[in-house]
């Protein structure tokens, strides 16, 4: 396994783990992050109050990880299933009770100096709609 890939299977596993900081203290101080469907937000605060508005409204687990490098290390792909709950109703989506998503999902990531500088999530959000009964 590279040191990439361990970095990214790092980020994941805190994902996972529900710690937050731990999944911060991989990023780049000016990491980019192209939300799905959204805008392009950089920098570890931006990243920090997308965390928490996300999981004011989701519980969510990643399964499935499967993580591949180019050979320079500096870019990586992450394919996955997301299990979750939509516990709270995020402006602009379906009202939340409770209900219960399992989407495939990609991330494309990347890495310099040891750190994560990008991350740029895409799912299919009419299917998770469809999931949460929207």
């Amino acid at each position: 396994m590279t040191d990439t890939e361990r970095l990214i299977r790092a980020y994941y596993a805190a994902f996972d783990a529900g710690d937050r900081e731990a999944m911060l203290a991989l990023l780049a101080e000016e990491v980019v992050h192209d939300i799905n469907q959204g805008p392009r937000e950089a920098g570890k605060p931006a990243f920090r109050a997308f965390l928490a508005k996300m999981d004011q409204s989701y519980r969510e687990a990643i399964r499935d990880l499967v993580v591949m490098v180019d050979r320079a290390g500096r870019r990586a792909a992450a394919e996955f299933r997301v299990e979750g709950e939509y516990l709270a109703t995020d402006p602009g989506l379906p009202e939340a009770r409770g209900q219960r998503y399992s989407l495939p999902a990609g991330a494309f990531l990347e890495v310099d100096g040891g750190r994560i500088t990008r991350v740029s999530t895409y799912y299919n959000l009419p299917d998770w709609i469809r999931q949460v009964g929207g």
